[in-house]
């Protein structure tokens, strides 16, 4: 506050009797804070698909890149220009002072380590989905966000703009309808490929790799980070990482967000989770991901979300409740309900620019609150998945009942010397 009022009057001191342009440095001004003459910058940690993506955005402005493989490094910088920094440790990106904005895109079992460090070096955070590997990892994340004041964006968008896959729409009316009642409650929602929605069975692990001389690019020992132990494999990094539950977890890991979050957005369930997971898998091996037939989870009012892998039911509605259906086809449909709706309340409004959001100190639409919710539904189905078996949780408490196996996939165990 009071770097703020030295601002003001310097400013106002100043302009007698003539114009005065000021841009005030961050540290001038204390940490996390953007002046109004400030463009904001970000850096960006992993440079594979969503890392190059994020370099061709335009803004905010980059100024700092890592990634642990030297190569992919070096050819993404001179995309970049010389006037990026470059660096193979993330903890030396992060406690650049010219930063405002750290966006991580490295395979998901960095992702809550990364962003809690993050935020203790007073950085914002865009992080790509799913938010993280655990349901522990997750809480641990809000910890730090918070403690530090920080604004965390994960990155989905479903719930906030474009159309959402198959319902040809965006969610909108659909949280609409849903909030009118029209419907009834319990409300059931499927996801398959019948209501627009792929699970990527082709990011499954291979069962039998055999060790392979590490690349000289690349720092596989970090590349690891927490994860165990595992010997050197092209099929295990980089573009193949998802189908390896030391990393990921398939394409229920990749996709999982993108078509759940909507989907607790639209059931009012931000703040809570399942009380129980079913699944109808083949058995998972230890080390490789593998393919699944239905997962479906619970809540305590009933509702149920039914992730349909095999897509037995060609006719089967997006949204179903007491008094009605809602199929993918029904776009048409959705707009003359626009008519009947338009009588109830809109959706709450959501800050949705996340660059606002930076500079005003406003909770993004999808947190660190909301994502981790939404991540847990991932992470409850990948463990249901590993043990091979169905699970009751407390979405209070955050653990499951009756099951310490499953409560040790909870807080998993990181390699020396990594900790969260």
């Amino acid at each position: 506050m009071e770097s703020n009022v030295s601002r003001r009057k310097f400013i106002k001191g100043s302009l007698t009797g003539l114009a005065v342009f000021s841009i005030v440095p961050r540290h001038v001004l204390g940490r996390g804070f953007i002046a109004p003459s400030d463009q904001l910058t970000k850096a960006i940690v992993g440079l594979g698909t969503m890392g190059r993506a994020h370099l061709k955005l335009g803004a905010p402005k980059v100024v700092a890149l890592c990634d642990v493989d030297k190569n992919r490094l070096n050819n993404i910088a001179q995309m970049a220009g010389n006037q990026v920094k470059t660096f193979t440790d993330y903890r030396e990106l992060i406690q650049l002072p010219e930063v405002d904005i750290v966006h991580i895109a490295t395979p998901p079992h960095w992702h809550g380590i990364i962003s809690a460090e993050a935020a203790a070096a007073g950085k914002d955070i865009w992080c790509e989905k799913p938010m993280t590997r655990t349901i522990g990892e997750g809480k641990r994340v809000i910890e730090a966000v918070q403690q530090h004041g920080r604004i965390f964006r994960l990155n989905t968008w479903f719930r906030f703009k474009d159309d959402f896959y198959g319902m040809k729409t965006p969610v909108a009316p659909i949280k609409k309808l849903v909030d009118s009642g029209m419907l009834g409650w319990p409300l059931k929602v499927t996801i398959s490929k019948h209501t627009g929605f792929d699970w990527k069975f082709y990011w499954v692990g291979k069962t039998n790799l055999d060790p392979q001389p590490v690349p000289p690019e690349l720092d596989y020992d970090m590349w690891l980070g927490p994860a165990p132990f595992k010997p050197y494999n092209v099929h295990r990094v980089h573009n193949n990482f998802r189908g390896y539950w030391d990393y990921d977890g398939g394409g229920l890991g990749d996709m999982g967000q993108h078509y759940m979050d909507p989907v607790q957005y639209l059931l009012g369930k931000d703040d809570t989770s399942p009380i129980s997971i079913e699944i109808d898998a083949p058995q998972q091996h230890t080390d490789a991901v593998g393919s699944w037939r239905r997962i479906e989870y619970t809540y305590a009012d009933g509702c149920k979300i039914v992730l349909d892998g095999e897509g037995k039911d060609s006719n089967v509605p997006f949204i179903e409740g007491p008094n009605g259906k809602l199929y993918p086809q029904m776009r048409s449909d959705i707009s003359d309900l626009a008519k009947k709706l338009a009588a109830f309340p809109e959706p709450e409004p959501q800050v949705t620019d996340f660059l606002e959001a930076v500079k005003t100190r406003s909770k993004f639409a999808l947190n660190e609150e909301n994502g981790h919710r939404s991540c847990t539904l991932v992470n409850l189905g990948v463990i249901a998945l590993r043990l091979g078996r169905s699970l009751n949780f407390d979405p209070v408490a955050q653990f499951f009942v009756g099951d310490e196996a499953a409560n040790r996939l909870i807080d998993q165990p990181m390699r020396s010397p990594w900790t969260l």
